[in-house]
């Protein structure tokens, strides 16, 4: 009996033994588990990540006498294992307030330190998303307080950063470059086509990006990386996922996502779906009666007719749908390679185009219908990585991506049997190699190169809405166009001393573009264009740790962007009264930047950070008065408009500062602030010069964040400054139909606010609810630029659950 005893004692001393090793990682302020918290030792030259449990087994770590605990977002830890042992095997990470420990990958497209980088970058992170719980990846920009959004339609977004947008900053997918041939000067929609639900992390370098990204990254480069297969750490195969059901009463959405990944040791899967259904969206309250929608346009039994709004602030025909669906593919074989293939495909219903939809003509309505047709995204991207390092690279990577983008435009006027269509498709295809090596423990350089190709198909025709009769019609691009971009570029990186980092980049980029254009409907005195043309820009900057908490950055580089098909070919009505035609003649545009920074943590409880920008564009690509064949007025279906092209016409300026406070009240209690004043201006034909379009106004967000337990909640204040008439662009002050009227009749934006409370309660590892209240004081407000009015008072209610 005393032997059994003996044994069954020793047997629970070594399991206790053995379920000691493994360590639970908590936040310190909410008590939630963390899960990829980082362990590593050099002696015993070992590492190891928590689970989803928040779980690590430490078994390879006895007797180490350092261990660093890492994870982005908060303070490093270093223990020793018998330092763990004493703590119960039980440890707590605190938030850190400031970002100066961050990791990134935007910078270079390898792993870094935030404080070695000479730039601004924006980061979002899985929790900053759950609690933001954005509608879609517009709405989930517009959270970072930091980028500011556009939109025309409901069913959009055109991101606006440091005075720049469309196609003069850049969108990224995995790593894939989402910007194509047919990206337009006016507001891009794109990047409505990321599902916001299955973002893992967001990444936005404010300022350029060009020599690592080329062509458009002028002013911005916003990186999205989705949800990523995970391996099983051992030979087990297991799977788990989320299911999620959203609900928002501004414009009664109903959204369901789900996703499931499957791992194993060497293979894993992720499989992620989203349905969102969006009915017409409902404005404030409290505002200009100019943003209400009196009437709108209905066809009864083939008759076009005037309907009064019985509710004023009903913004009818707004509403649409969205499917997303991304299917990934991993395959890890060993410690040196990994493949993964990604399949993204989102598509909408047809939206219709709000603000087109707002002008009139003699006093009435002029379009009976004006909607896009289903924008339509799939991406195939192909990822290899190698990590067995050499005499020409540490690690290299492999990504080879083929995009399908399909979008139309149709409009009829009131009482017109005609509809006027164009469609367009472009085939992207693009190929990147990128490597890193470093040399000694000070030096590393960075260096790849990449090839893209766009195929543009167009299309153009009418039909008649009586007989379905369909006739040829001008095509909005030049149909078979083609455009080519070849380019190499070098990063190095230098650590001259613990405190001093010095950073510079060079590239080289080779642009083709071929087109053939129609005369068949327009008599143009050109056939083809054939641009062949190149740019060099480079980069330098260093970051300077003056002390523990505090980080300096200064940057100077040039960046560019080539002329696409969309300035050389594209013909469409821009502004009522203005044709846009095509222009063979046009070379890219150059940008100087400048920028100059600190990051400042006070104590424990403080960190603020401030940017100063400046940024010269040169043979900027503007939109200017035309002529064709010596005339300077042209009929183009049945309307007579004043000639306009896309020139080498302007040069612009744009300068301003970004600024963040964040203080610790409590250590469950934050305040942050963040605050963009942006000033541009772009020279016109006569020498003056004018407000820059897509400098935006004053913006910024201030929020008071409570973490408790399993509660984290968020009360905020958005608000943005007036945009006086003299301070319009003249292409805004065309499209006053947009725009309340200030005391002398003249467009302007009132300055506005909105008060918002956001929720998360997480009742247990599996479940978790999500309530909100935007807009709680229902303002009527449209933000600058847009065409449609933004949500009134909206209630929002989500579930998640993790299986």
């Amino acid at each position: 009996m005393y032997k059994k005893l003996l044994g069954f004692l020793l047997i629970q001393f070594f399991s206790f033994g053995l379920f000691a090793q493994e360590v639970t990682v908590k936040d310190s302020s909410t008590g939630e588990n963390l899960e990829s918290v980082t362990f590593n030792s050099n002696h015993p030259k070992t590492s190891a990540i928590t689970n989803k449990m928040g779980v690590v087994d430490l078994s390879n770590f006895k007797d180490a006498r350092k261990i660093v605990i890492r994870m982005l977002g908060y303070e490093t830890l270093t223990l020793s294992y018998s330092q763990i042992k004493e703590l119960g095997f039980k440890l707590f990470l605190t938030p850190d307030n400031t970002s100066l420990n961050e990791v990134i990958l935007s910078a270079s497209k390898w792993e870094e330190s935030k404080k070695s980088v000479p730039n601004s970058i924006l980061t979002f992170k899985p929790k900053d998303i759950v609690l933001a719980n954005p509608q879609t990846t517009a709405d989930l920009l517009t959270n970072t307080g930091k980028v500011f959004m556009q939109k025309s339609q409901l069913g959009g977004g055109s991101p606006m950063i440091r005075g720049f947008a469309t196609n003069r900053v850049l969108i990224n997918v995995d790593g894939i470059r989402m910007n194509n041939a047919i990206f337009r000067s006016g507001n891009v929609q794109n990047v409505i086509s990321i599902d916001a639900n299955s973002i893992q992390n967001t990444e936005v370098i404010l300022g350029p990006g060009t020599v690592i990204y080329g062509s458009d990254a002028i002013g911005g480069v916003m990186n999205f990386y989705t949800l990523a297969p995970e391996f099983s750490s051992d030979k087990s195969q297991y799977y788990f996922g989320n299911v999620m059901s959203r609900w928002s009463s501004a414009n009664n959405e109903k959204t369901l996502h789900f996703n499931l990944n499957v791992a194993s040791e060497k293979w894993a899967f992720v499989t992620s779906a989203s349905f969102s259904d969006f009915e017409d969206l409902r404005m404030g309250n409290h505002g200009p009666d100019a943003y209400t929608r009196p009437d709108y346009v209905q066809t009864i039994d083939g008759v076009d007719e005037i309907i009064t709004n019985d509710n004023r602030e009903r913004q009818v025909a707004s509403g649409y749908n969205q499917i997303n669906f991304i299917q990934k593919i991993a395959y890890k074989p060993n410690a040196f390679w990994y493949f993964k293939y990604a399949l993204h495909y989102s598509t909408t219903s047809d939206i219709n185009r709000y603000d087109q939809l707002l002008r009139r003509r003699d006093g009435n309505l002029r379009f009976a219908e004006w909607y896009y047709g289903p924008q339509e995204w799939t991406m195939h991207h192909l990822k290899i990585k190698y990590s067995k390092g050499n005499k020409w690279f540490d690690k290299a990577q492999f990504n080879a991506g083929f995009q399908q983008f399909e979008e139309s435009r149709h409009n009829r006027n009131f009482n017109s049997l005609t509809r006027n269509s164009t469609i367009e498709n472009v085939d992207a295809f693009s190929i990147n190699f990128d490597f890193i090596k470093k040399f000694g423990s000070k030096n590393r350089i960075s260096y790849g190169v990449e090839y893209i190709l766009n195929n543009v198909n167009s299309t153009g025709f009418q039909r008649n809405i009586e007989t379905q009769e369909q006739s040829n019609a001008p095509s909005r691009y030049p149909d078979g166009a083609r455009w080519q971009s070849l380019a190499a570029y070098l990063q190095y990186e230098n650590k001259l001393s613990e405190k001093f980092t010095f950073q510079s980049g060079i590239r080289f980029n080779q642009i083709w573009l071929d087109a053939t254009f129609d005369k068949t409907f327009v008599n143009y005195p050109f056939d083809k264009t054939n641009i062949n043309t190149s740019a060099f820009t480079g980069s330098l900057g260093f970051t300077y740790l003056a002390a523990k908490n505090t980080a300096l950055f200064y940057n100077a580089g040039t960046a560019f962007r080539s002329p696409n098909v969309d300035d050389v070919g594209k013909i469409y009505e821009s502004t009522p009264g203005n044709l846009v035609v095509p222009n063979p003649n046009l070379e890219f545009e150059y940008a100087y930047n400048t920028e100059v920074g600190i990051q400042q943590k006070i104590g424990k409880s403080i960190s603020f950070d401030v940017t100063g920008f400046y940024t010269h564009v040169i043979d900027a690509l503007v939109r200017r008065n035309y002529t064709l064949n010596g005339e300077s007025t042209i009929e183009f279906q049945g309307e007579v408009s004043n000639i306009q092209a896309i020139q080498n016409a302007a040069k612009a300026n744009v300068y301003g500062i970004q600024a963040g406070l964040n203080v610790e009240l409590l250590p469950y209690l934050h305040w942050k602030t963040n605050a963009n004043w942006t000033k541009g201006e772009e020279e016109l034909d006569n020498g003056d010069t004018a407000p820059l379009r897509h400098a935006a106004p004053f913006f910024g967000d201030t929020r008071l964040i409570l973490k408790l337990n399993k509660w984290t909640t968020d009360l905020f204040l958005v608000y943005n400054s007036q945009v006086k008439a003299e301070d319009l662009a003249p292409s805004e002050v065309e499209k006053d139909y947009l725009y309340a009227s200030d005391a002398n009749g003249n467009p302007y934006v009132p300055s506005w606010y909105t008060l918002n409370v956001k929720s998360v309660f997480k009742l247990n590892e599996t479940w978790s609810f999500s309530s909100g209240i935007e807009n709680i004081t229902d303002q009527r407000y449209r933000p600058y630029s847009s065409g449609i009015t933004a949500p009134g008072r909206n209630f929002i209610l989500a579930v998640r659950t993790a299986f």
